[in-house]
């Protein structure tokens, strides 16, 4: 299989802190970390006991979407292969843990793979919390 494991779910987040407040207070989820880099503010939420997936909340991602996130050996390799059965690139992103490629499927569903190259970023942003000039309770 060319999957690895399913790591993530890139959810839409306009307001990060509405989604953050929600996804902590309402859902019970623990904020694992909240950076601001690059123009952009990412979130990261346990949702369940199990280490994975966990939630990346996103103020930059602008359709309506859920993306599921792959991790697989080799980014490169594994677009190589998808491309010589058809498939459709859509998008290169980057998340802490590395590069990505969204596609979607026939019914439209957002799918992303991506290659850890930064394997030791969770732990590194683990606890990290970026404040938000416009939310002084954050």
């Amino acid at each position: 299989m060319m999957f690895k494991s399913l790591d993530f779910l890139y959810v839409p987040a306009p307001d990060i802190e509405s989604s953050v407040q929600y996804y902590t207070q309402v859902l019970g989820g623990e904020l694992l970390w909240k950076i601001h880099a690059y123009g952009v503010w990412v979130a990261c939420i346990a949702l369940s006991k199990a280490d994975k997936p966990y939630v990346l909340l996103a103020d930059h991602i602008h359709k309506n979407d859920v993306m599921l996130i792959y991790q697989v050996e080799n980014l490169d390799n594994a677009i190589k292969q998808l491309k010589s059965k058809g498939w459709k690139e859509e998008n290169r992103i980057e998340i802490p843990p590395g590069p990505c490629c969204t596609f979607r499927d026939p019914a439209g569903n957002a799918l992303v793979i991506y290659e850890n190259v930064r394997p030791h970023i969770m732990d590194e942003f683990r606890g990290k919390i970026d404040s938000n000039p416009l939310h002084a309770d954050t």
